[in-house]
């Protein structure tokens, strides 16, 4: 058996490199090579949002009886993940007008990008006290990660009625 490299080979091979190929039901007229790219790039989002509607839910096994509570329930968890998208949305719009990308101490005490995974986990253990008349809500002990996600999202707990 014998074998040799093929520059000519190598070279065209190389020239490639880089390279997408993209398949896309886009009218050719307005959408150029760089849309196509740009859009492909942005289909990970979608993608994410779909794992997070499908994924494992902190849910007990349910079994429904009738279409009418299967739809019901469908409308719940899809009304759940709009908030879940909109909370992510409004902390990486926040986080934007702030000139930065990362929040300080969201994952495992570093920075990191907020999804809104994280950003619930970090407010799962946020209580919030009311109190009665007119005293303000009170939040006993919040973390520096807790208040910052809460000026983030633009919530002032003692405007809480």
């Amino acid at each position: 058996m014998t074998w040799e490299l093929s520059q000519e080979a190598i070279e065209a091979e190389a020239a490639a490199d880089g390279w997408y190929a993209l398949l896309s039901n886009l009218d050719p007229g307005p959408a150029d090579a760089a849309q196509v790219l740009l859009l492909y790039k942005k289909q990970e989002s979608v993608e994410r949002r779909y794992a997070a509607f499908k994924g494992p839910l902190a849910v007990t096994t349910l079994y429904l009886k009738s279409n009418r509570r299967i739809s019901a329930l469908i409308t719940v968890i899809c009304l759940a993940l709009l908030i879940f998208c909109l909370v992510e949305r409004q902390v990486r719009q926040a986080l934007a007008r702030q000139k930065t990308t990362k929040v300080n101490g969201l994952y495992a005490g570093r920075a990191a990008v907020p999804t809104g995974g994280l950003i619930f986990k970090a407010l799962a253990g946020l209580r919030i006290i009311p109190t009665a008349g007119q005293s303000p809500p009170i939040i006993p002990q919040p973390s520096d990660l807790q208040l910052d996600l809460l000026d983030l999202l633009d919530v002032d707990p003692r405007e809480l009625r």
